[in-house]
């Protein structure tokens, strides 16, 4: 087990003995998990750190003068101040708590959203995931706004010419993905933002693919708002973070309205609460945000620049491999672009491609990947996709190749 608080080089087989998924079989095969973009694994750290929660230290937060309520605040306000530090965000009243990216991104619609006015214009892009387009959608027909799309190339990259020439005066916020779950792009968030500030406009950035793979500092970035999953970064399902700039959040008027994100309520009026807990209604996943900071802990002890070699390493080694097969096509060939493999194979569909590598314990995801105005682009059904982390191996893709091959060989 790596121990807090010691920086530890980066050895796979360290890493994959804090896992204890990843020592288990499926349908009598040894497990080899493919399926990070969905949902990661978790350390051993974080099942204990969840199991300890609700075993001794159980109780509401923010509430309570008993011992137990006092010491789930300090737990909780603790890992807000984990994932401050992680990200760089100036102060920890900036790091607001969701149930995950989707969340987040719909907080800021229905918010920031409220400022806006009948015909302002949103921006996102062509490659994003359904979460960072249907909430867009809705705050324009239910405001009056417009939806500008920026266009991609075939090698599934923004079309920077085309993103200057959608600006106009009314042009207000540009939301778009960090890396891509589908083509695994990294995009030149750092352009976007800086054009993007230069009109006068906003930017929201989903990290929800990008903050476990590549260092993420958003006073760097200078972006507004920045959201991720705890899931996707070997913490808990249904937490999340939303990041956003103090004095953009003091603007935004509340989402949610209920239990601790009030300072004082009658009948005649209501008066909000402070940062971050005007955004923050209701009883929390306590566990959840606790263990979202004892996993960016774990992850801090890592060296994310040879995470992010080792990723890449393994992408480029996996599409060496698959190239091999005939009829193998790769959707998204992007020069910038981290540890996603998505393909299709002539004449094949992939559900059942993925379906027959399960009966070999290889886990990977078919369809559309929540992107289908993506896979309308490529004119395509949906894609098989591989996609790892840092504790896959070049090994486990030499499995994935052969229970493709035995795979292909049933197929045709």
């Amino acid at each position: 087990m790596i121990t807090v608080g010691k920086t530890v080089p980066f050895d796979v087989s360290r890493i994959r003995s804090d896992f204890p998924i990843l020592h288990r079989k499926v349908n009598g095969k040894d497990l080899i998990y493919f399926d990070n973009g969905a949902t990661s694994q978790k350390p051993q750290v974080v099942i204990d750190a969840i199991t300890e929660y609700y075993t001794n230290n159980n109780a509401n937060i923010h509430r309570g003068v008993h011992y137990l309520s006092q010491l789930a605040t300090t737990q909780y306000e603790n890992a807000r101040t984990i994932i401050q530090n992680y990200i760089n965000a100036p102060l920890s009243q900036e790091i607001l708590f969701t149930k995950g990216t989707t969340d987040a991104i719909n907080l800021v619609a229905n918010s920031l959203g409220e400022l806006f006015s009948s015909g302002d214009e949103i921006m996102i892009s062509a490659m994003e995931h359904h979460s960072n387009i249907v909430p867009w959608q809705m705050l324009c027909e239910r405001k009056g706004l417009v939806l500008k799309v920026i266009p991609i190339n075939e090698a599934g990259e923004l079309i920077m010419s085309e993103f200057d020439n959608l600006f106009s005066p009314k042009t207000k916020l540009v939301s778009i993905t960090h890396i891509s779950n589908t083509l695994g792009t990294i995009n030149p968030i750092e352009e976007i933002i800086a054009k993007t500030h230069a009109i006068g406009a906003y930017v929201m950035i989903d990290g929800a693919q990008s903050i476990q793979h590549i260092k993420v500092d958003v006073q760097a970035l200078d972006c507004d708002f920045f959201a991720f999953s705890g899931h996707k970064v070997f913490g808990p399902t249904g937490v999340g973070i939303l990041y956003g700039k103090k004095e953009i959040l003091d603007k935004m008027p509340p989402y949610q309205g209920g239990g601790d994100m009030i300072a004082k309520v009658t009948f005649e009026k209501t008066t909000y609460n402070e940062l971050p807990h005007k955004f923050e209604a209701g009883t929390p996943n306590i566990s959840g945000g606790i263990c979202l900071g004892t996993a960016i802990t774990y992850l801090a002890e890592l060296d994310l620049d040879a995470i992010h070699a080792h990723e890449s390493e393994l992408a480029h080694y996996a599409e060496e491999k698959l190239l091999q097969f005939d009829g193998v096509r790769i959707i998204g060939t992007a020069k910038n672009k981290t540890s996603v493999v998505s393909f299709i194979v002539n004449g094949i569909h992939p559900f059942d491609l993925g379906t027959l590598l399960d009966k070999q314990g290889i886990a990977v995801r078919t369809g559309h990947h929540c992107t289908q105005p993506l896979m309308d682009f490529y004119q395509i059904p949906g894609t098989v996709r591989a996609s790892f982390a840092f504790y896959n191996t070049k090994e486990e893709i030499d499995v994935f190749i052969h229970a493709m091959e035995r795979s292909l060989n049933m197929l045709r």
